[in-house]
């Protein structure tokens, strides 16, 4: 199919960018399969499904691939040849997110009754302290090729913060938006970075319809939203999951993999990357199971799943794991085929499960996750009681922030042991000897 062009007059032309997106080569409809240059749109002008990368990777020896990331820098940027940046994007100002810890965690493995491996890919060790620093760093790179000059986005609060961490490293300016109640915790980390952050009456949804307006609106020139008009390149920042969770595997899919659902972008990426690391011959290829995590207060993609609907269902979110309350995912019907494909599932926990299973995660590997990281591990621990997750296998789970952003959440039932007077009594007293 060619390639279409795209007019803007925030852009330059492709050929004038040579270079700019490495291997990729256009934007591709994963509903019809049109493909358009590479600009800053995000559906098809043809059907209005949405679009993402397209690709010539690269060929040849993967031993020598291999080689070649394994030398690069501890950061996503070792996998530019995989990604669609420019060659030289590890000396350009950025955060430099990535390559986090892959925790072995044979301490919650025997809690939750594992005999295979158990791995937490612990995502808070980024910048600042979730996953969103990858899918910014790749959308930044394609804000400073279009030339645009505000970054923005809508935000249930980890993005907001990343994009205006990312903006001040790189010299742009910020302006983000935010449904009005989140976390106090997310609130301050997004404004600190001295970006505007604009707190809107409604939730998530209601947030991202302002933003979709804002960008066909003349005040909107010249901004790059990350997540709306740059979602394509900012999706791909989600596959270095999958790079790095093989990676540091010894290079090896893992069997199964649990992944929160918010917008369900992050599991559709994460699910290409390992696909493309199959392609290209850096891991071998067998199956793999793909189990999406929700709460139940904002479930809409379980709920289908469990019906057997192929159409998700709004919901209006009612849940403490903030960071995942999207009641009207965009890529849901794309997580149904993903986890069906793969036979794995998709499955929620209430709020009490994810208050316990974040003092679970913390009490038995140090791990102190945000709320979304305890909904993959509740989701994780129901699974094996309902036998829908073989723990006999090697099963990676997804912590995607920091515990220190969603406080609120387990303060009202964590406190001191005791409070005792300064004496060797007291502390007897207390049953503390």
């Amino acid at each position: 199919m060619a390639v279409q062009s795209v007019e803007s007059s925030t852009t330059s032309s492709t050929s004038d960018a040579s270079g700019a997106f490495g291997p990729a080569i256009a934007l591709s409809c994963r509903e019809c399969g049109e493909r358009f240059d590479l600009g800053p749109i995000f559906a098809c002008e043809v059907c209005f499904g949405p679009l993402e990368v397209a690709y010539e990777l690269p060929a040849g020896d993967p031993e020598e691939l291999r080689r070649r990331i394994e030398a690069g820098p501890n950061s996503i940027w070792r996998y530019a040849p995989l990604l669609p940046v420019p060659a030289d994007v590890a000396d350009q100002p950025s955060l430099h997110p990535g390559f986090t810890q892959l925790v072995k965690a044979d301490n919650l493995a025997r809690e939750l009754g594992v005999t295979g491996e158990l791995h937490i890919k612990d995502d808070s060790g980024n910048p600042t302290h979730s996953f969103k620093d990858r899918v910014v760093a790749i959308a930044v790179q394609a804000a400073r090729t279009f030339g645009f000059t505000t970054l923005s986005c809508s935000s249930t609060g980890n993005l907001a913060g990343a994009v205006g961490a990312a903006a001040a490293r790189a010299g742009f300016r910020s302006c983000v938006f935010i449904p009005h109640d989140l976390e106090a915790g997310k609130v301050v980390m997004a404004a600190v970075y001295g970006g505007e952050l604009v707190g809107i009456e409604g939730t998530y949804d209601d947030v991202n319809r302002f933003c979709s307006e804002l960008i066909g609106d003349p005040a909107g020139e010249g901004w790059g939203f990350v997540n709306v008009n740059l979602r394509p390149y900012y999706g791909e920042g989600s596959k270095t999951l999958a790079y790095e969770i093989c990676e540091q595997l010894g290079w090896r899919l893992p069997d199964q993999i649990v992944i929160p659902i918010a917008s369900g972008s992050q599991l559709t990426k994460i699910d290409k990357g390992l696909k493309e690391l199959i392609s290209i011959g850096l891991v071998e290829d067998k199956p793999y199971k793909i189990f999406g995590a929700q709460a139940e207060g904002c479930s809409p993609v379980s709920a289908a799943f469990k019906a057997g609907h192929d159409v998700v269902r709004p919901q209006k979110p009612q849940t403490i794991a903030k960071s995942l309350a999207i009641g009207n995912p965009a890529d849901g019907p794309y997580v149904l085929d993903i986890t069906r494909r793969t036979g794995g599932a998709v499955e929620d926990v209430n709020d009490e499960q994810i208050v316990d299973a974040i003092k679970l995660l913390a009490r038995t590997e140090g791990i102190f996750a945000e709320t979304a990281g305890g909904v993959t591990v509740g989701v994780t621990k129901k699974l094996i009681e309902d036998g829908l997750l073989d723990p006999s296998l090697t099963t990676v789970v997804l912590n995607t922030g920091d515990g220190l952003k969603t406080l609120d959440a387990v303060a009202p039932t964590t406190g001191p042991s005791a409070i005792i007077r300064p004496t060797l009594d007291s502390f007897r007293e207390a049953g503390l000897a």
